[in-house]
């Protein structure tokens, strides 16, 4: 049987207990993961914009050869969009963007015609949809100084929220016990 569940009495001592058990719990371990996530990302958007010329070089062939700078470029995007938004947009296979961002590979047996015309589709809606404001060069076709592209690292701010959402859910499975659980086994 449930710890108290025929005990109705404690369910909102529980409750309230349980809630400020996790809210220390998360003060203490959840700034911690974001930070580290978003040292990670940033580095992972600088050499994104690194290899793809500062967002003025996205082809089949640097996303063949680059498949994780994918979920950085989604992020890029205004709006950020979604990897199912991508892959409706473009109508590409969700294999190839499934293996792309959570393998950082090109599907191993991809056909090269089919993965090309796919490649070339993603790089059109992501062009189409890169965020102006953030890459003000890319409209003024100058070349970006030096803070444009520091300030560009924004970009991670994107990335890590959606990163470091699951870091901290697998955080919170990892935690101890709410202390309200052990007290109301024995009762």
């Amino acid at each position: 049987m449930p710890v108290n569940a025929d005990k109705p009495h404690l369910w909102k001592p529980d409750i309230a207990l349980s809630v400020d058990f996790y809210n220390n719990w998360f003060m203490q371990f959840a700034p911690k993961a974001y930070r580290d996530t978003r040292i990670a990302t940033t580095q992972q958007v600088e050499s994104a914009l690194a290899e793809t010329a500062n967002l003025t070089n996205i082809t089949s062939a640097l996303l063949r050869k680059h498949p994780e700078v994918l979920p950085i470029l989604r992020m890029a995007a205004a709006p950020p969009i979604a990897r199912d938004r991508l892959i409706g947009l473009a109508g590409v296979s969700p294999n190839l963007v499934k293996n792309m961002e959570e393998k950082q590979r090109i599907p191993p047996r991809a056909d090269i015609a089919t993965l090309d015309a796919e490649l070339t589709k993603i790089s059109q809606i992501i062009a189409r949809l890169l965020d102006k404001d953030i890459f003000p060069w890319l409209e003024s076709g100058q070349q970006p100084t030096d803070s444009e592209v520091q300030r560009a690292t924004i970009v991670a701010d994107r990335l890590c929220g959606a990163i470091s959402d699951p870091i901290v859910r697998t955080l919170i499975f990892r935690r101890p016990v709410a202390p309200s659980a052990k007290i109301h086994q024995e009762a």
